[in-house]
């Protein structure tokens, strides 16, 4: 059942509404007639008779189209519709203004104040409503589209606020990978050097008490300390140089890999088997730790392992990257070496970036190094 309410507006409700349409006109006829017509092909009508009534109904509920008359006492259409442009809460609703065909309806004045199409009286029925659902289906779309774009705008500003705390992150812990990597170099500096020069005392205390008795082995003696003190001198300049320089030298970690390989294939003879498969990008700090395992790896393989077959595998998922790192040499009792031959800085780099190591290693059956490192998230 359709309610109408005449007074200085009209109200007609239904149950099923295909859009609100505000009609506005002088002439009681006229709002009675588009009012009838609208309301049974299921639009909720709203009808005011002045333009200062039609600029407070807009306002306090702004309808999804305006059907406005243009000849009107003391506010004609196009001043109403210049004060609907005007406010923000009203400035975007369609107008569609009404015009008898006996009357002057200036169609260029009324596209410069913010209309969207005219309707002639009498009205033609199929016209006014096409007319009325063209407006309504771009309103509709305008819509739509404000409401992905709104959409699109958080989920822009969303990814950026995820960005700066990924970049954060990232920052932190490159600060965090670096300070644990000058700790371990110091540690390292003073395990080494400490011992070098426990032999350099060694060499020169036993130089001086064979100094008046046996010279020539006294000069031996001191020869091999000056040795001792170079060593432990490029040492320390070594690992002051790592401590200092980026270890990838801005490089793909696949390239300064392919470099420590052949490295070692020049000093050794051995050409390390490799499988590497870098299609997602990791962290700079994953890429530092990888690369110093691998470095520490062969290095000890080459003092230590006596081995003839080096395999290296590097793969990247979506969720983390893994190392694998195995030979076939002399290898050693695990559980009696948990901090030589580099592995506590192993250890050090892969709990760092919240990483899992594994070393496994038997006398006679080689060792196997295997590292995972997750990708960092927010």
């Amino acid at each position: 059942m359709t309610n109408t309410v005449y007074s200085s507006g009209l109200q007609i409700n239904s149950s099923q509404s295909k859009g609100d349409i505000l009609i506005v006109d002088d002439q009681p006829d006229n709002l009675r007639l588009l009012s009838g017509l609208l309301s049974d092909r299921g639009y909720d009508v709203r009808a005011v008779m002045s333009g200062s009534a039609a600029l407070m109904g807009a306002k306090a509920q702004p309808p999804d189209l305006i059907l406005l008359d243009i000849n009107m006492p003391g506010m004609d259409g196009y001043n109403v519709c210049q004060h609907l442009k005007a406010n923000p809460l009203t400035g975007d609703i369609p107008v569609i203004f009404i015009s008898a065909l006996n009357e002057v309806l200036d169609k260029v004045k009324a596209f410069e104040v913010g209309g969207v199409d005219y309707i002639t009286k009498p009205f033609q029925e199929e016209e006014v409503f096409a007319r009325i659902q063209t407006q309504l289906s771009l309103r509709q779309m305008q819509r739509i589209l404000q409401a992905q774009n709104d959409h699109l705008q958080q989920t822009q500003a969303e990814l950026r606020r995820l960005l700066i705390q990924e970049q954060e992150l990232n920052g932190r812990i490159e600060k965090m990978s670096a300070l644990e990597e000058r700790n371990r170099i110091a540690r390292d500096i003073h395990d080494s050097l400490g011992h070098s020069l426990v032999a350099l005392n060694i060499q020169m205390e036993t130089a001086l008490t064979l100094w008046k008795d046996a010279p020539q082995k006294a000069y031996e003696f001191l020869v091999e300390a000056k040795q001792l003190g170079s060593q432990a001198l490029n040492a320390v300049r070594q690992s002051v140089t790592d401590m200092r320089a980026d270890p990838l030298q801005g490089e793909l970690l696949e390239v300064a890999i392919a470099t420590l390989t052949h490295e070692f294939h020049y000093t050794t003879g051995i050409a390390p088997e490799c499988h590497i498969e870098m299609s997602l990008p990791f962290s700079n700090s994953v890429n530092t730790a990888v690369y110093r395992i691998v470095q520490e790896g062969l290095t000890n393989i080459c003092k230590h392992a006596e081995a003839t077959i080096v395999h290296l595998q590097i793969q990247t998922t979506p969720t983390e990257l893994s190392l694998t790192l195995q030979d076939n040499g002399r290898g050693f009792c695990i559980n009696g070496n948990q901090t030589g031959f580099g592995l506590q800085g192993m250890r050090e780099r892969v709990l760092a970036l919240a990483g899992q190591l594994e070393i496994t290693s038997e006398l006679g059956n080689g060792c196997k190094i295997t590292a995972k490192f997750p990708r960092m998230t927010v």
